[in-house]
């Protein structure tokens, strides 16, 4: 398809599969002989994840395989057959998984109150569960650099910590390793591959319509920044990686209760006498 793209579609492509190939890399995500669950939504950033890991799996020095899941959790009007269809075009090993969180979502949730935080946990435990029946040695889910930097501002303005999603992380449990192959990737240039690539999305009916969300409150602030400050969010989430736990507060990271001056040290005014 490449040869049909324009110079600045073919610019995209290569963009994005250069920053997750880096990803992938800089965090050792793919091992040889993993076996990787790439868990689908129907949106635009796990198509993305998919379409550009199965490009690695073409030029990657390893071996691994990849297996397509998607967990259809009973929405009402949710199209069933456009991921099946689709990734049967694709050729690959896939699985739908029917549970019914809808309704346990609707039923321990007020009406008008956010779904978002319930229905995840469900959905997590769920392909938790599900990727140790398949025996996959990794989960990879689709979150990129935007969601990252969402995530942290969240936490700092709702939670009271200093905690994001890492590119790579090991499950309370031990038993699963999620990796985010598109940590490296803006949200701006998947919505244009998306449209360039025509994946059939699914919109979200649970939970796509709540505009009083936190996150799109935070996302809201994040792109006005960005706006004014174009590079803005990609600085911070350089921040995330150039952490100095000696310059904040948690006295689990720094022991500041054992600082006391070195007697050894040479006074900073003889240097300065002697410049």
């Amino acid at each position: 398809m490449s040869s049909t793209l324009s110079v600045n579609q073919n610019k995209l492509q290569k963009r994005l599969r250069r920053q997750a190939g880096e990803a992938v890399a800089d965090y050792n995500m793919i091992e040889d002989g993993d076996k990787i669950m790439v868990c689908l939504s129907g949106g635009k950033d796990s198509y993305a994840m998919l379409d550009i890991l199965m490009y690695l799996q073409k030029v990657a020095p390893v071996r691994f395989e990849l297996v397509a899941v998607n967990m259809d959790q009973k929405q009402p009007g949710f199209p069933e057959h456009v991921l099946p269809e689709y990734l049967k075009g694709l050729g690959i090993e896939y699985h739908i998984i029917e549970k019914d969180t809808y309704s346990v979502v609707k039923e321990k949730i007020p009406e008008g109150k956010t779904t978002c935080s319930l229905c995840s946990r469900l959905r997590r435990g769920t392909l938790y569960t599900f990727a140790d029946e398949i025996g996959a040695t990794k989960m990879a889910l689709g979150h990129h650099r935007d969601d990252i930097v969402e995530t942290f501002f969240l936490n700092l303005f709702y939670g009271g910590t200093l905690k994001a999603m890492p590119p790579k992380l090991l499950s309370d449990d031990g038993r699963n390793v999620v990796i985010r192959p598109l940590a490296y990737c803006k949200e701006s240039d998947i919505a244009q591959y998306a449209e360039l690539k025509g994946f059939p999305i699914i919109p979200c009916n649970l939970c796509g319509s709540q505009d009083n969300l936190q996150r799109q409150v935070v996302k809201g602030m994040l792109q006005e920044w960005e706006q004014r400050t174009p590079g803005r969010t990609e600085v911070m989430f350089r921040a995330l990686q150039n952490v100095v736990p000696s310059q904040l507060a948690d006295r689990n990271l720094f022991d500041f209760a054992s600082l006391k001056i070195d007697q050894q040290a040479e006074p900073r005014f003889i240097n300065a006498m002697n410049l």
